[in-house]
């Protein structure tokens, strides 16, 4: 049956589910595959602790992830209900790239283009590997660019308002999506002016902020500057020459042929055909600008190349040359590859640490044996002997992994949400510091201070622990009591 006009604008352009669905399909089961290889990310302990401390926000991150993780690892299996979580994320970014491509006008080959192209760009595949606030960040930004092409579309209020629900969803996750916000109300301005005599973007806007109100509560019952503010600043004086960043996001989280496709989207956007959606294109100037000016990470700006995916895509579809007909499914066929070769736990963890494919990657690995060195020198000692970590990863590991190796031992860190949650129980006299500390370090707070083993990999292997020296100390003679040392020893990183 034909559509007519007025059935399209109420129910959209037709999206081709079943063969998306399949792109999906292959998506989930690449990432299945390999999802609980190597094993937990110091990330992942993080999010569950954090989630089971509620609170409105942290100092690193709104609540919606930890909430999330702590929810999945309450399921048996492990680290595996997380990465579920980070997997039905990723096949929701390519269902939403396919909506957006048909938003943007895209029939079946667009709608396909841009849809295996977010299966297959680097950012997105390695984001999936674990869970945490990237990929759910990645899922919020496709859901406000679909939603707001739907509500431009549409011009209803309920569309509008699903656009702010989904955008304050958002910033309950993480604190980056912003730009993207503030990229579609400068989209709005430069492109769509005549939007903004509505009341429906003014009302998404609204409903957005009421839902991040309990966070930005959160962040301003500590003063200013915010805690989220705080830990910014930290993150962008580590991150250092911001004009590094541009062409790491450029050349390899999305690969030279999709930037070719998003180069393809923006001459799209910029040509009279593309005029409605060129919002899209402030979007995504925004989101470069902001990683530029603050220094951030270059995979913060990542969550807007399907903006311009999809608006290639729709232009290749309508070029509708032979050569694009057998060239772009290659291209993009060999970016795939890529992005699970460097993104994906794919190889035993020697070829992947001795060709330095990932360094994430190999942050998922290792961390049952250091937590077994750590119990076995800690059994040595009385069971109120505290173990204080560097980092939070090093707690999150002995917290979630250590009672099945039979730790007894109170375990405690000041390193970001753990310093907010103040000094541990347990005697202050002897004290077992674990991670990535040094013992000019560690004298500034003990008197005595021994290495007692370095942590180590097998086969010799190496992560960020075995890079940085983290070792097992027994630390004596403390110049404080926990409650004296802990403003000193509580730090962000």
């Amino acid at each position: 049956m034909t559509q007519t006009v007025e059935d399209t604008r109420e129910t959209g352009p037709r999206v081709v589910w079943r063969p998306v669905l399949l792109v999906a399909g292959v998506v989930a089961v690449i990432h299945l595959a390999v999802a609980a290889r190597y094993g937990w990310h110091r990330d992942e302990f993080y999010y569950v602790l954090t989630g089971r401390h509620p609170a409105w926000g942290y100092v690193d991150q709104p609540p919606v992830t930890p909430a999330l993780a702590r929810l999945a690892a309450a399921l048996p299996g492990g680290v595996l209900p997380l990465r579920v979580l980070a997997i039905a994320a990723a096949t929701g970014c390519v269902l939403l790239a396919a909506k957006l491509a048909a938003e943007l006008g895209g029939r079946r080959r667009a709608q396909l283009v841009a849809a295996t192209a977010v299966a297959a760009c680097p950012a997105f595949v390695a984001a999936s590997a674990l869970f945490g606030t990237t990929v759910v960040d990645q899922l919020c930004w496709l859901g406000v660019m679909v939603a707001t092409a739907r509500a431009l579309r549409l011009g209803t209020i309920p569309a509008w308002l699903l656009a702010g629900l989904l955008a304050g969803v958002g910033l309950e996750n993480k604190d980056t999506i912003a730009a993207l916000l503030v990229g579609i109300g400068l989209g709005l301005v430069v492109t769509r002016r005549a939007v903004l005599r509505t009341p429906g973007p003014w009302l998404a806007a609204v409903s957005a902020l009421l839902i991040a109100v309990p966070n930005i509560l959160w962040n301003a019952s500590y003063g200013w500057p915010w805690p989220a503010v705080r830990m910014a600043g930290v993150l962008s004086g580590r991150e250092g020459n911001a004009l590094t960043q541009v062409p790491l996001l450029l050349l390899v989280l999305t690969g030279p042929p999709l930037l070719c496709l998003g180069v393809i989207g923006v001459r799209r956007l910029c040509t009279g055909a593309g005029r409605p959606h060129r919002w899209l294109l402030v979007v995504a100037i925004t989101a470069v600008v902001f990683i530029a000016v603050t220094s951030g990470k270059s995979y913060y700006a990542a969550p807007m190349l399907p903006g311009l995916f999809a608006a290639g895509a729709v232009a290749v579809e309508a070029a509708n040359t032979r050569d694009g007909r057998r060239s772009w499914p290659v291209a993009i066929a060999a970016t795939a590859v890529f992005a699970i070769v460097i993104g994906l736990p794919v190889f035993p963890p020697k070829i992947t640490n001795g060709i330095g494919l990932s360094s994430t990657v190999m942050e998922t690995y290792g961390w049952p044996g250091y937590v077994r060195q750590i119990v076995t020198v800690a059994d040595r000692y009385p069971a109120d002997t505290v173990i204080f970590t560097s980092n939070y990863g090093e707690a999150g590991a002995l917290t979630t992994l250590g009672p099945a190796e039979g730790l007894r031992n109170p375990v405690a860190s000041g390193h970001n949400a753990y310093g907010f949650w103040g000094p541990p129980p347990g005697s202050d006299a002897t004290v077992l510091c674990v991670g990535e500390f040094t013992p000019a370090y560690l004298h500034r707070f003990w008197a005595q201070a021994t290495e007692i083993a370095p942590l180590t990999l097998p086969d010799g292997l190496s992560n960020e622990e075995v890079e940085k020296g983290a070792a097992i100390y027994l630390c004596r003679q403390p110049r404080g009591t926990w409650t004296q040392l802990w403003p000193e020893l509580a730090h962000l990183g």
